[in-house]
């Protein structure tokens, strides 16, 4: 990434009005146009922001989006599970803003989040046919570690659970240009780290 690039894009973790609805919104098209994944799929989403929003912990959790040039084009949380075991989940980097190492900024903001507040282990779940994702996740030093077929928004497709031991990655690696982010509360934050032409980890 160019220097200029870097500087027009942004990180903050401080939501408005109306930005949840739209990332409900935009996994829901941007799924459909990708993988032919039907309405059910933009259900599960909201579902997993209400859940979210219900029981969030600003000590323990954490939601990033993306802005470049001021307009938002991407998203990623990173939820408790436990006090050892965190989840990333909706990552998603609009099509138009896609090579520029955002995807792959959101995961490395949610790396260093959950190291610093002392997590052991990161887990998400995906599906086979996000393929740059995926490459995205062992990237960043995910495996998969258990796969099942399931039939889900009007396909067939393999489900899977993906695990990072963040006791594996040695010392934490350097945040990227510009990565100071807005934390929900109002303080600023720590690290950051890059896209793929991932839609991205479906939750």
């Amino acid at each position: 990434m160019s220097g200029p690039e870097v500087d027009r894009l942004s990180l903050r973790s401080d939501p408005r009005p109306g930005e949840l609805g739209w990332l409900i919104h935009r996994h829901g098209v941007i799924y459909a146009e990708e993988f032919g994944w039907d309405w059910r799929f933009e259900g599960v989403v909201a579902g997993i922001v209400s859940e979210i929003i219900a029981g969030f912990d600003p000590q323990h959790e954490r939601c990033w989006l993306a802005e470049l040039d001021g307009v938002l084009v991407g998203c990623c949380f990173l939820v408790r599970v436990d006090a050892e075991v965190s989840k990333l989940r909706l990552l998603l980097v609009e099509p138009a803003a896609r090579g520029r190492g955002i995807a792959w900024r959101l995961v490395t903001e949610c790396l260093a989040f959950a190291r610093a507040v002392g997590y052991r282990k990161i887990t998400l779940w995906t599906n086979d046919p996000l393929v740059a994702a995926r490459r995205l996740y062992q990237r960043a030093g995910f495996r998969m570690v258990h796969s099942e077929p399931a039939e889900q928004f009007g396909h067939q497709m393999m489900s899977e659970t993906w695990e990072l031991d963040l006791a594996s990655l040695g010392n934490p690696a350097p945040a990227a240009p510009g990565g100071r982010v807005a934390s929900m509360n109002g303080d600023r934050d720590r690290d950051a780290i890059p896209a793929t032409r991932a839609s991205d980890n479906r939750v």
